[in-house]
């Protein structure tokens, strides 16, 4: 065979390799713009004229009027109208971070502006849920009653109750997540709007000493909220708050909290909007590479933590985060991807901090360089934009094939815009929650839950389990998507 014959020889086999196995060149960019895209879709409240989804309308207009307060705002949770604080202040506190740490590269993708707009547009909502330094309202909506029915936000007949802690009724893990995502905030919008970023700062302040003194699970309160949202615990949010209290403010008190406490969370299995160990443990751990931690053992053992929690997602470790045959981490059947998403989050992002201290880490089963960690990341976000067996990006508007009948309300259900009558609440599950078709609308940059242990997705409406969206899934993803674009 002459070179030249087996240079295409070669090159025919790697192509038939990329075609077999998906692994095709991905448009990061694209991707990034649609995930902050999702966030338009998700808003409460009244919308503002430069809103990019239009077939979306205002909606909840009158939230917190059974409380004589301003309620209006935020963001729905996810297929459904509900506004709960708990899952909301997580998705604002990972944009953030993605932001914060990612600013560079979105503002070379021109996506800086939106990043801040779509965290803005929490915050504002959490600053109005914060009336007093001891009152924090967690959820807008019944979220039982919303459940039975199919309405478009817009329509809403349902109740919009508003559900509040205070100091005689505590959460300390809501106050906690909720002053974790202003601090964080207040960090991004330094930059750009510092009167902003310091009344950011007042709250988180306020809501992390509300959390610490009036200690208790935020569902013993809110007892509705906990059938969707139910806590595991308190502490992991304190320490969370506490770690980005530090970063926001370099207060030694904030340090001393996090490196005076007696449980550093051990090895954790996830990352997610209920376990926040792993980003406790990661913001410690990059105090420890850059040597402004004090040189504590408490601090040590965090970083300690977040590696073994690394080495598990690398298959370097001594209890190995399961994988699909097609590669995807995979940690439990509802919302999968949520977790996905925030391991990769935590690769990239700890890939820099080693690369910064020119570190790497010591896993069981060999070390791993900051490009193992891009690599890991890479992976997970190229399966989920289509480079996996079934070939389906399972962001929603991406590429080719996409899942069609995502479990979300407003995008299943014919616009306002272009039909204004009203669609009542079973009339909207008879004619289109059970319509086998393409929703009217698309989610675009939505991540649905995603496939199965074993790669499969069934494209139904009704299979909430791996089709319904939600604003916890994509945010952590826009930074992993700044960094690979």
């Amino acid at each position: 065979m002459s070179c030249s014959s087996r240079n295409i020889f070669v090159l025919f086999c790697f192509s038939t390799f990329l075609l077999i196995y998906g692994a095709v060149s991905v448009d990061y960019g694209t991707a990034l713009t649609k995930s902050l895209l999702y966030y338009e879709a998700q808003r409460s409240g009244k919308l503002p004229s430069d809103q990019r989804v239009k077939w979306r309308g205002d909606s909840a207009l009158k939230d917190g009027s059974d409380a004589n307060i301003d309620l209006t705002g935020g963001y729905y949770d996810a297929g459904d109208n509900v506004k709960f604080g708990f899952p909301m202040a997580f998705t604002i506190t990972m944009l953030a971070w993605s932001t914060i740490d990612f600013s560079s590269e979105l503002t070379a993708k021109k996506e800086i502006a939106n990043a801040l707009s779509a965290i803005k547009w929490g915050t504002d909502y959490l600053i109005k849920a914060h009336p007093e330094p001891d009152v924090l309202y967690g959820e807008l909506g019944d979220g039982d009653s919303d459940h039975i029915c199919w309405m478009r936000p817009e329509d809403m007949t349902t109740p919009r109750t508003s559900f509040k802690i205070d100091d005689q009724h505590p959460g300390s893990d809501l106050a906690g997540e909720t002053a974790a995502a202003l601090a964080a905030a207040s960090i991004a919008f330094r930059a750009s709007d510092a009167s902003y970023s310091n009344k950011l700062l007042e709250h988180a302040k306020q809501l992390f000493d509300f959390g610490r003194n009036h200690q208790g699970v935020y569902q013993s309160s809110i007892p509705l909220a906990g059938k969707f949202y139910s806590s595991s615990g308190f502490e992991d949010e304190l320490l969370w708050a506490a770690a980005w209290l530090h970063r926001a403010t370099n207060e030694q008190s904030y340090l001393d909290f996090l490196s005076g406490t007696g449980n550093t969370g051990g090895t954790r299995t996830q990352f997610s909007w209920d376990d926040k160990y792993v980003g406790a443990q990661v913001l410690a751990a990059k105090l420890v590479l850059e040597g402004n931690a004090d040189n504590s053992e408490r601090m040590a053992e965090f970083k300690m933590k977040a590696e073994e929690f690394i080495c598990s997602c690398a298959q370097k470790g001594n209890n190995n985060v399961k994988k699909t045959p097609g590669g995807l981490l995979w940690f439990q059947p509802w919302n999968n991807l949520q977790y996905t998403t925030t391991a990769a989050f935590i690769a990239i992002v700890y890939s820099n901090y080693l690369s910064d201290a020119k570190a790497s880490i010591e896993c069981p089963a060999g070390a791993l360089q900051p490009s193992d960690l891009v690599d890991l990341a890479r992976t997970q976000v190229d399966y989920i934009l289509g480079s996996n067996p079934k070939k389906v990006s399972y962001m929603v508007g991406f590429g080719p094939s996409y899942p069609t009948q995502v479990h979300h309300r407003g995008a299943s259900i014919v616009s306002i815009k272009k039909d204004p009558t009203p669609v009542s609440c079973q009339d909207g599950m008879k004619t289109w929650f059970n319509k086998n078709e393409p929703n009217p609308n698309v989610l675009d940059g939505a991540l649905v839950g995603g496939p199965d242990a074993n790669d499969q997705y069934t494209d139904s409406r009704s299979n909430f389990q791996m089709a319904e969206p939600a604003t916890v899934t994509v945010a952590p993803l826009v930074g992993v998507l700044a960094f690979l674009a």
